[in-house]
């Protein structure tokens, strides 16, 4: 099963730009895209964009939309990279 995560990041180089990253069977995916008739880049994450995805998809586990082997699963991917 896919999981979304998204959030919007603004700085003040690149200006604001939304973030997604997909989780999908032990992989994340990571894309942003700036501006509405742009289309979707591959992302790079920052330590905040994991830390990010960690926060987000923490607050998904007890509403039981994330299951915790999936959670610790994203959690051992930041680790790897």
């Amino acid at each position: 099963m896919s999981m979304e995560f998204g959030w919007w990041n603004n700085n003040p180089e690149e200006g604001k730009y939304q973030v997604v990253a997909d989780f999908h069977g032990g992989t994340i995916e990571w894309q942003r895209k700036q501006g509405h008739h742009n289309s979707w880049l591959t992302h790079v994450p920052s330590e905040e964009d994991w830390e990010r995805l960690i926060f987000e998809a923490e607050k998904r586990v007890p509403r039981r939309l994330l299951s915790p082997k999936q959670f610790d699963v994203i959690k051992k991917l930041k680790d790897r990279r």
